[in-house]
């Protein structure tokens, strides 16, 4: 999770609790029998499935394309090109994006060769020749710059944003790749065009350049950030096995070293049609869509689904500790690990996370900064750093002026082992749910929220409906869930505990 993830947590749980009256008066006309109604859904026979929802409120709609592949599908030593493939999505085709594709395409071609020849010469170590390889290094350099001047910068998102495209972006997780956009309704087939292009005929270019703005992504969220070092610092002390072991922005060395070759085979291997999601939601005709998705996607040759994630995390057998030293704002994380989100108890622990952090109303809020004083901000926050595999529900806590790491996490671990002992209160387990529910009807307000909504919730859980369904298994759980997974999962045997420290030594600064 980066500082801006964190942060955009604590605000959304921080504003959850206002505008209470003005979602649950719109909760009852978003249900699913109504929604059921304006839904359509096809998969075209090379596997790509669609889901449309008709709102004609206004002449617009919104895509949603969602790519169940992200950073924790990365391969050994490639971490960081999902990421990095999302960058090459805006990078055009062969048609949209050059002054003369066919120079432009000799020079990328050169660009490969070249570098071919340096890593050979890099891999014979103490025996390669360093003239040769500075040679070859100029010759990469002046190679890509050759290619660079045959490029027509930024004319796909061009393209799109002068035809009235607005929220035109893309975000790798660890478990997805999401590319997502609004547009007028009068354009839906140069969307159709243009999305379709990029994922059947990319065009790599730009690939070194964009390689360094993802490298210099990392030093920025984690290198420069003493929260972003924690969390990373977080993950690798609690993950011994699982590849949520490795943040989404990857590993320096890694991304140093990522070859264009490295995205074709990432591309070939999870940007097959079975393994990718569009949903479609505005002013649009279900007819006029399936017409248009055959047209435009029929070409994407079907492929295998790519195999899943085999590797699991052992049971831990005690807590890990690992101390961050920096000259910074005292900090502490402290993660449990948790089952993944279609496991039975997902739902409890949405709950569980809403009562320790639903803004002010939390007892981490209400106990620790209101009441102890012993901090400025203690928040939770579920599903870290991912969802699709085992993961962590994080307590993170920022000690007030005087206290220290020891006070906060003495503290902390109070209020949790009062959740064993003590069942959690009728009203604040309502209030949780109410909340809960209100987020979920704010989504729905726009034609992007639910199309990003129905798209996480068929991949995961198989079917769009689970928004509602959900929301049922959210209402089932009771205060003896609470108790029980805390006794069961927030233990001192089943934590992780990252925290930022004074350097002890001049080197470590």
């Amino acid at each position: 999770m980066t500082t801006a993830q964190l942060r955009a947590r604590a605000k959304a749980a921080l504003t959850a609790a206002l505008g209470l009256t003005l979602a649950a008066s719109a909760a009852l006309a978003q249900n699913l029998a109504d929604l059921e109604k304006r839904v359509t859904e096809f998969t075209l026979p090379n596997g790509l499935h669609f889901i449309i929802l008709e709102r004609h409120q206004a002449p617009v709609f919104s895509a949603v394309t969602y790519v169940n592949a992200g950073a924790a599908n990365d391969p050994a030593g490639k971490a960081g090109i999902a990421h990095m493939f999302e960058h090459m999505a805006f990078k055009g085709t062969p048609y949209i994006g050059s002054k003369n594709f066919t120079a432009e395409k000799a020079a990328l071609d050169n660009i490969e060769k070249i570098y071919d020849q340096l890593e050979q010469e890099r891999r014979k170590g103490p025996k390669a020749d360093q003239a040769k390889i500075e040679t070859l290094q100029k010759s990469v350099k002046d190679s890509i710059e050759k290619a660079f001047s045959q490029v027509e910068q930024d004319a796909f998102t061009r393209m799109l944003e002068e035809n009235g495209a607005v929220g035109l972006n893309a975000g790798t997780s660890m478990d997805s790749t999401v590319y997502f956009m609004s547009l007028p309704a009068n354009r839906l087939e140069m969307w159709f065009l243009l999305e379709s292009d990029r994922f059947l005929r990319p065009v790599y270019r730009e690939f070194y350049k964009e390689r360094d703005v993802v490298r210099e992504e990392y030093k920025m969220r984690v290198e420069s950030d003493p929260q972003g070092k924690l969390v990373t610092a977080l993950m690798t002390t609690a993950f011994a096995e699982s590849p949520y072991k490795v943040g989404y922005a990857g590993i320096p060395s890694d991304i140093e070293n990522l070859r264009v070759e490295d995205a074709l085979a990432f591309r070939k291997k999870y940007y097959v049609p079975s393994n990718i999601t569009i949903v479609l939601a505005g002013d649009i005709d279900p007819k006029q869509v399936r017409a248009l998705a055959e047209k435009h996607f029929a070409a994407m040759p079907a492929a295998p689904l790519p195999p899943p994630v085999i590797s699991k995390e052992q049971k831990q057998m005690g807590e890990k500790r690992v101390a961050v030293e920096v000259e910074a704002q005292p900090m502490v994380a402290i993660g449990y690990k948790r089952p993944d989100a279609v496991h039975a108890d997902d739902p409890a622990f949405d709950v569980l996370a809403g009562v320790l952090s639903q803004g002010r109303t939390g007892i981490l809020y209400k106990e620790m900064v209101e009441k102890q004083k012993v901090a400025l901000f203690a928040g939770a926050f579920n599903n870290f750093p991912g969802s699709k595999l085992e993961n962590l529900m994080i307590l993170f806590i920022v000690p007030n002026a005087g206290k220290s790491i020891e006070d906060s996490e003495k503290a902390a671990y109070a209020i949790v082992d009062k959740l064993k002992t003590e069942k959690v209160d009728a009203e604040t387990l309502k209030r949780v749910k109410t909340n809960l529910r209100a987020q979920l009807i704010r989504g729905m307000n726009s034609n992007l929220g639910m199309a990003q909504s129905m798209a996480s919730a068929h991949v995961t859980y198989g079917s769009w409906k689970k928004l509602f369904q959900g929301l049922e298994d959210i209402d089932k759980v009771t205060a003896e869930d609470i108790q029980r997974i805390a006794k069961q999962y927030l233990t001192a045997r089943n934590r992780t505990v990252a925290f930022l420290a004074k350097p002890s030594t001049p080197e470590a600064q």
